[in-house]
């Protein structure tokens, strides 16, 4: 079928208006379907805003760090295809440089200059992925998890480039043939997607806390960052703690316990 160019704006044009009216419905829709997506039994997890506390003290040796991101990519069926180039990451680790810009100088001390830095996707309270998703397949859930809908992301990309942390990767190709082990309780992704930790949102619905929490030996600490008596709070007072890129206004709910040389 033939359309010129006057056909096609009257078609564009009759789109948008429809688009523009059924905006609000959209909205509606998405957010009963939000809410009937995470209506949880009686043995789940549940709080107002989940957060982590990752305790680089207790990080000694490379095993330490494989743990946990085999914990979670395995059990989230994130694809290995060997190269950087095409790299899904939901947990990995980078220098204190990279991952905390601005609070790093010449004066450094030497093992913190050398030490990875397990980094993940931040669940920000203001997360800028969320405001700028045109299709609304990044979104915040009611405990504060920044969540990502594979079904309805349109690969347009605009959250990974709205991301300050390189917390989102795409998958260029397809990745089911590059998993190593199919967890089939968790949903395998296809070409176009973009993807990144969920704080293991299925797994609070659980009962159970994140797989890498659970495989830490205490370098990981998961809870409810509202509650004053939780673990997270607990540990808050005690220990100082700084955030990745804070001064952007984010609130990242990721808090990193640094230490001294003699934890290393």
């Amino acid at each position: 079928m033939k359309m010129n160019r006057r056909d096609f704006l009257k078609l564009t044009g009759t789109g948008t208006i429809l688009g523009l009216a059924g905006l609000g419905l959209f909205e509606r829709v998405t957010e009963e379907a939000i809410a009937a997506q995470f209506s949880k039994d009686a043995k789940a997890l549940n709080a107002k805003r989940w957060a982590m506390i990752v305790d680089l003290r207790k990080f000694k040796t490379e095993e330490d760090y494989r743990r946990i991101i085999n914990a979670c990519h395995s059990v989230h069926n994130v694809p290995d295809f060997g190269n950087p180039k095409d790299e899904i990451k939901w947990l990995w680790t980078d220098t204190y440089e990279h991952s905390f810009p601005g609070q790093e100088h010449e004066f450094m001390p030497e093992w913190l200059e050398k030490k990875p830095i397990p980094l993940l996707c931040n669940h920000c309270a203001n997360p800028p992925c969320v405001r700028v998703c045109p299709v609304k397949a990044t979104f915040k859930s009611p405990d504060g998890i920044t969540q990502q809908d594979y079904h309805r992301c349109i690969g347009c990309r605009f959250c990974m480039a709205a991301c300050p942390y390189g917390a989102r990767s795409f998958n260029w190709r397809d990745p089911r043939p590059f998993i190593k082990k199919t967890n089939n309780e968790f949903p395998t992704r296809t070409k176009g997607v973009v993807e990144k930790c969920n704080f293991c949102t299925e797994r609070l619905a659980k009962g159970l806390k994140p797989a890498c929490v659970e495989e830490s030996n205490g370098a990981l600490i998961f809870g409810d960052l509202m509650d004053p008596d939780s673990e997270v709070r607990q540990v808050l007072r005690k220990d100082f703690t700084i955030r990745r890129k804070a001064e952007l206004g984010t609130q990242p709910s990721v808090f990193y316990i640094i230490g001294g040389s003699e934890n290393v």
